[in-house]
């Protein structure tokens, strides 16, 4: 049995305290606004995607996020596993994997032809933990432009 359940918005609070401990250990920016109307949106509109979480004795210990998209490339519904977080105590157990595995069975429910990830350079136990999971490069890479203004400096 997976360990993993579907995120609900009550569960919020709990996710956004795992994704700021995320973003502090890969050095991310983490803005607590931005990021409450961002994952309370997803959790309150399925049509945006899904998350799920798994808990150790009720505390929140991982969660992952699946976004969708369409694409005429692959034919229809596609999907991103957006973010994969597993806290460190809880690291070597099989959550990550089970968090894939999670995310896969929810994008096959929702139609999803394709599934997309992306890895940070210098993270290759998550590359290789990717790859044994049948995720593989595409000889492509995945550029980014921000279409949000920067905050002026105070």
């Amino acid at each position: 049995m997976n360990p993993f359940r579907l995120a609900v918005p009550a569960d919020l609070d709990a996710l956004l305290a795992l994704q700021r401990d995320y973003y502090a250990e890969d050095g991310y920016a983490f803005d607590p606004p931005v990021a409450r109307e961002a994952f309370g949106r997803l959790l309150a509109e399925p049509a945006l995607g899904r998350a799920w979480l798994a808990e150790d004795g009720g505390r929140v210990v991982a969660y992952v996020v699946l976004t969708l998209g369409w694409s005429l490339e692959f034919g229809g519904r596609d999907a991103f596993v957006d973010e994969l977080y597993v806290t460190p105590s809880a690291r070597g157990g099989g959550l990550g994997r089970a968090g894939l595995a999670a995310a896969e069975a929810g994008a096959r429910a929702l139609g999803v032809r394709t599934l997309h990830l992306e890895v940070e350079d210098g993270k290759p136990a998550a590359l290789a933990m990717y790859r044994r999971n049948g995720f593989a490069e595409h000889g492509r890479a995945l550029l980014k432009k921000s279409l949000v203004a920067a905050k002026p400096s105070e």
